[in-house]
């Protein structure tokens, strides 16, 4: 049966802009959540184009699952929604497998017809624990009660920008299919802002550029980057839930983009040896009254001492969260310092090389860049740890902190024992999510030679986390 057998809603990409613009300013005035939730509901109750609403929720390692319900069962049963968490990687045992999903409903998206389907909207689910609580390995239920709690209790609002690099290749499902081919094909041999205006690259870039406008993403600059094939497209800051948010919703349209150009996007830190690999440069911030409170002019680089304070709480427990930050196998061939990797423990305004770097900014966008986080990290679970260490985290006794000759691990068995081994991960995350956790890291690299060598093996994409299928996990 076709989509155009009824009437399914599919707005302009201007009508889209207009609304989800609008649904932004409610969520980050923090408008009432039940009068959003009845201003949702009205909607899907009078919008009789829509068919479908897509509840989107991610698991422990950042995967994003999508769960479409029918309207009208939705409409009636939004409170009491179910599923089989046995089924997620990381979330409960079999013999405990009953999970209920919350609707996050300030976090309510249009969508462009032509890449999600016409006739649907999506929104961002909360996971809810069996006891009526929140559940413990839904790391954005995590993220947003940290959030929240800061916000009440300190009139702080935590701001996130986000530089996700990723690359084209030929075909589809090029990384389904490494395990068969060994190869990665570039769609084209450009570099650093070099590309011809309309070759598959640049017509990539412009696609899903104008896709991100439509959602709302309030888009900043988009280029090729570095490495060829490359890409990269900036978009605004955000509070950092619904960061966190459009980092996933960045991640799914650009897959969906190239799918349908006959291509794959890759998130993978570093597909292709011998060339510059993909980072998810992470700018953070704090406000309150709308004063950026990172900024101070007599500071050193400008930045604050609550800044400062910032940065060597998060240096002080670089060994403790590098695991969530590079959680992948792959994660840590980027980590190469002949290719601008920040593997060096220290912050610096220039050296790109430092895990923390200090931008040039003023009064409105001053902030501090974490450089050493993965494009294939869990955002909420890399949000939550970065913030949390750098408010609540303890400065370690460390000559020189921010310029100590200290490195990241070269290989991920490392950075399981020190995420392991860590009394902070325990503290934040609990000791449940933190066994989990390491387990499922474990699992893949045990699958994975233990040494990385100077190509990239069929397993560091086969049994990556983001690729992840019960099929390729059972063929080794």
């Amino acid at each position: 049966m076709s989509d155009t057998y009824r009437n399914f809603l599919a707005l302009s990409y201007e009508e889209l802009e207009e609304l989800n613009l609008k649904a932004k300013t409610d969520r980050l005035s923090r408008v009432d959540p039940d009068k959003v939730r009845d201003e949702r509901l009205k909607y899907l109750t009078d919008e009789k184009r829509i068919k479908a609403v897509t509840v989107l929720f991610s698991d422990l390692e950042g995967r994003l699952h999508l769960l479409d319900y029918d309207k009208k069962f939705l409409i009636s049963s939004y409170d009491n929604l179910t599923f089989d968490g046995s089924s997620i990687r990381g979330f409960t045992a079999q013999k405990e497998s009953d999970l209920r999903l919350g609707i996050d409903w300030s976090a309510f998206y249009w969508v462009p017809a032509d890449v999600f389907g016409n006739g649907k909207v999506l929104v961002f689910g909360t996971v809810i624990d069996k006891d009526g609580g929140p559940y413990s390995g839904d790391l954005r239920g995590v993220l947003k009660q940290y959030s929240d709690k800061l916000y009440t209790e300190k009139g702080y609002t935590l701001n996130a920008a986000n530089e996700i690099e990723g690359f084209l290749f030929a075909g589809t499902d090029a990384e389904r299919k490494f395990n068969e081919t060994g190869r990665f094909d570039f769609v084209n041999t450009g570099g650093y802002y070099h590309s011809l205006p309309l070759d598959p690259l640049r017509r990539f870039i412009d696609t899903a550029a104008e896709v991100q406008r439509a959602m709302g993403f309030q888009n900043e600059k988009d280029h090729p980057e570095v490495a060829p094939a490359q890409f990269e497209i900036n978009y605004s800051y955000g509070e950092v839930v619904a960061a966190a948010d459009q980092i996933q919703l960045y991640k799914l349209l650009s897959r969906q983009v190239a799918n349908n150009m006959g291509f794959t996007a890759s998130f993978l830190p570093k597909p292709v040896v011998g060339v510059n690999g993909s980072g998810m440069h992470t700018n953070m911030s704090i406000t309150k009254d709308k004063t950026n409170l990172f900024w101070d002019a007599n500071g050193q680089e400008k930045l604050s001492s609550m800044g400062w304070d910032f940065i060597d709480r998060v240096l002080s427990r670089a060994l403790d969260i590098c695991l969530i930050l590079n959680s992948s196998v792959n994660a840590y061939r980027r980590l190469d310092p002949h290719f601008e990797a920040p593997n060096q423990i220290k912050a610096s305004a220039t050296d790109r090389g430092s895990m923390v770097r200090v931008p040039i900014g003023n009064s409105k966008s001053m902030r501090v860049e974490v450089r050493s986080v993965g494009p294939d990290a869990n955002p909420y679970l890399a949000l939550y740890s970065i913030f949390k260490t750098g408010i609540d985290g303890k400065v370690a006794e460390i000559d020189n902190l921010r310029q100590a000759h200290r490195y990241l691990p070269d290989n991920i068995y490392s950075a399981i024992d020190d995420f392991e081994k860590s009394e902070w991960i325990a503290e934040i995350l609990g000791s449940d999510v933190q066994g989990r956790f390491a387990d499922l890291k474990r699992a893949a690299a045990d699958r994975s030679p233990r040494q990385l060598g100077t190509f990239v093996k069929g397993s560091e994409v086969q049994y990556h986390h983001e690729v992840y299928n019960q099929a390729l996990w059972s063929n080794f």
